[in-house]
């Protein structure tokens, strides 16, 4: 017979209780704000909203003096203008099957066509007003000016040069067939922002935005000294006319190469292969260093989507092409995604700097070991990983096979014999004006 009495049974029932109800209170504050969170607080995107594209471009109506806003109809009187830009990441803005299977996979939320589809003109829908910057709370109705041709064209003619029935340019004495006028922002990094300065938004913690290539443009030294813009390296000088017919002048190439480039990004980073000592020793250690530069680029390296990194590979193999030893580095950004966005590391390349890459080795002292022992090193541009390349192949659509990581350096050295003289000994630091810098090539 038990010795607790009914009162204290009671009280521990009371208590017992009173736990429980308690512990559900937590949980369903908890699940609350879980859900607030989730739906009023977390943003949709992975980026926060700026006023000048939280909306597209207005509609724009066609200048007078030429038929159409389409690309092929500018591409009459500027044919090698059309012709560059047909090649171009822009003209596939919309089309690009890289872009397509990420939007599938962020739901093909509408904010993203402000700047692949920039036009209003481009868009399905128009957007009205933006709850509390909620994307997915928008006002969307029917647009009745919607063009589906003209939205393939993606970053088109006229999505930067056509505002109000007008052309805009660089020139102030064009003479043309339609309404031009002078813009100072096309000899200008301006031109570039509105896109290429993708904001964070609430609960985004970045150093900078996801695409944020703009701020991190040294413009104190590649404006004031070097008189560079981001059409320097992007939209190379030319001369030629800018119409059929017309005066020769200096103009600006419109292919805007960039991270889907590898002669882009080999333009922007120097490689260069140094050993220590520069003579080798059969039985003795070795060290080999691949000095990678940021000399050319005014912004990081990589930069643009946060996917793109680099990878730093040396490995000895021997005559038969085994690998003895190996190692991987990688430069990049590192994110973490869920439940709210943090850099967590990012050792990409500010403009003009360099980083060392070592690799440590013991030569064989063996002659039959050491016959045909080579080093290989290598440097890799990845757009994306491996696994995120197949996620968009077979979960988001993405068809055919795509080039999504390039080969930007390779040298191999034979670690049987002499070294190249080619090699730079370790001591020495190359500068960043060794490196191409695609200011020099105008």
């Amino acid at each position: 017979m038990s010795g607790e009495t009914p009162r204290k049974r009671g009280w521990g029932r009371f208590f017992l209780r009173l736990f429980e109800w308690s512990t559900l209170g937590v949980l369903l504050f908890v699940a609350l704000g879980v859900y607030l969170f989730y739906t009023e607080l977390r943003p949709r995107v992975i980026f926060g909203l700026r006023e000048d594209f939280a909306h597209a471009i207005p509609f724009q109506k066609v200048p007078a003096g030429i038929p159409s806003l389409k690309a092929e109809d500018c591409g009459k009187c500027h044919r090698e203008i059309y012709e560059e830009w047909k090649t171009s990441y822009h003209a596939k803005a919309y089309t690009d099957p890289f872009f397509r299977a990420y939007w599938k996979k962020d739901g093909e939320v509408w904010i993203c066509l402000n700047c692949h589809t920039p036009l209003a003109n481009q868009q399905p829908e128009l957007i009205g007003e933006i709850p509390r910057n909620r994307i997915e709370k928008a006002v969307r109705t029917p647009n009745p000016d919607f063009d589906q041709a003209l939205r393939e064209e993606g970053i088109t003619c006229a999505g930067c040069h056509v505002r109000d029935g007008v052309i805009l340019g660089p020139f102030d004495d064009s003479v043309a067939p339609h309404p031009t006028k002078f813009d100072p922002q096309f000899r200008s990094t301006e031109i570039c922002y509105r896109c290429h300065q993708v904001p964070k938004g609430p609960f985004q913690f970045y150093d900078v935005g996801p695409c944020g290539t703009f701020p991190e443009y040294e413009g104190a030294y590649f404006s004031q000294q070097r008189n560079m813009t981001c059409q320097s390296c992007h939209m190379p000088e030319v001369q030629r006319p800018m119409a059929n017919g017309g005066p020769i002048r200096q103009g600006r190439k419109h292919l805007w190469r960039g991270g889907h480039d590898p002669e882009q990004i080999k333009s922007a980073l120097a490689v260069q292969l140094a050993a220590d000592p520069p003579e080798l020793t059969p039985g003795a250690p070795a060290t080999f260093t691949l000095t990678l530069i940021n000399a050319g680029a005014g912004h990081k390296l990589p930069t643009g989507d946060p996917d793109r990194y680099f990878t730093v590979e040396f490995q000895v193999l021997d005559r038969t092409g085994r690998v003895v030893k190996e190692q991987r580095d990688s430069m990049g950004r590192w994110i973490m995604w869920q439940p709210v966005i943090v850099d967590l590391y990012d050792n990409r390349l500010p403009p003009l700097a360099s980083r060392d890459y070592r690799f440590s080795y013991r030569l064989p002292e063996s002659p039959d070991l050491l016959a045909g022992l080579q080093l290989q090193a290598k440097v890799r541009y990845h757009i994306l990983t491996d696994q995120a390349y197949e996620t968009l192949k077979t979960r988001y659509g993405m068809p055919g096979d795509h080039p999504y990581n390039f080969t930007i350096y390779e040298r191999t050295v034979p670690l049987s014999g002499p070294l190249s003289a080619e090699l730079i000994p370790l001591g020495r630091t190359p500068s960043a004006h060794e490196g191409t810098s695609c200011g020099k090539k105008g």
